[in-house]
């Protein structure tokens, strides 16, 4: 019983980042992460990072504590391999971005045309700073909040930044807040409580950004068979694991909601398939990537018209 006991521990706390290493693979052998939501990685890694925290004020068993840390440290790689992969920005660096110009064109003639010059005009003194009032500065921030959520983008477009670094400076802001927090709140029994509340209800979130993915393509294309077998009788484990061995509550309903999530992408899977979109276009094949031949027949296709 033990040693059976000793197992499971170690699969609980390795199984779940092995999950995804098919799916880094795939990604990198077709040299597209699109279909893959990167909302996934950031679900994780913000719920296991507020875990944490939990664990600080509530000593939950220590193969959870590493689930936890070895999911940060995956889906960090995994979203670092999504962004560099990204159809959106092809020829661009994942890490960096553009850098502009601070000097003025040279007086040659042959090298005007190829350069924007973006530093400030002979006419405007350098370095004279625009006084605005703290008003002005609300004010275009709320509309631009506004004309942002009107065209379809997130506020400060949250977990869509180009540049890894953004997202390393926002988990650093993010573990600073709930350090500052566990110094001043840790030792009150219903703050911890809610830390859990709080990272397990955001766990329970993963599959929803790769759902709503499915439903806008049309298509699973780009989501892994393998990730969501991973997904769905992982989750069936921890739900039982969850309830014999008498985990907190929180743990129990993050498992049973995830299970629910996980049969509704699987739903998705065998009603749209695992062919490109519509709007997919130049994706590169590999030999051994799941449905092959039918996303092969179907770009040659497109090609002909």
């Amino acid at each position: 019983m033990a040693i059976i006991s000793t197992l499971a521990a170690i699969g609980m706390a390795v199984g779940p980042p092995l999950i995804y290493v098919d799916q880094a693979i795939s990604i990198i052998k077709k040299k597209d992460s699109s279909g893959f939501s990167q909302d996934v990685c950031g679900v994780i890694i913000i719920a296991n990072i507020i875990r944490i925290f939990f664990w600080l004020g509530e000593h939950f068993e220590i193969p959870l504590l590493l689930q936890s840390i070895l999911l940060i440290v995956s889906q960090l790689l995994l979203l670092a391999i999504c962004l560099h992969y990204s159809r959106a920005s092809p020829e661009q660096s994942y890490f960096s971005l553009p850098r502009q110009p601070t000097e003025p064109p040279s007086a040659n003639p042959a090298h005007t045309e190829d350069y924007e010059y973006s530093g400030p005009s002979s006419s405007q003194p350098p370095n004279v700073p625009v006084r605005r009032g703290l008003k002005s500065v609300m004010q275009e921030g709320f509309k631009s909040t506004i004309q942002g959520l009107k065209e379809g983008r997130r506020p400060f477009d949250f977990w869509q930044w180009a540049g890894y670094g953004s997202y390393l400076e926002f988990l650093a802001g993010l573990i600073v807040v709930l350090g500052i927090a566990q110094v001043g709140l840790g030792r009150w029994p219903w703050y911890i409580d809610a830390l859990g509340f709080i990272a397990l209800t955001i766990e329970s979130t993963l599959p929803i950004p790769q759902f709503i993915a499915n439903y806008r393509n049309k298509s699973c294309y780009g989501f892994r068979a393998s990730t969501l077998a991973g997904w769905f009788f992982g989750d069936a484990f921890k739900t039982v694991y969850f309830f014999m061995r008498g985990s907190p509550i929180q743990f129990k309903v993050t498992a049973i909601m995830l299970v629910c999530w996980d049969s509704a992408v699987f739903a998705q899977r065998i009603i749209y398939g695992a062919n490109p979109p519509a709007n997919q276009t130049g994706v590169e094949f590999d030999a051994h990537d799941e449905n092959d031949d039918e996303s092969r027949a179907l770009h040659d296709d497109r090609e002909e018209r």
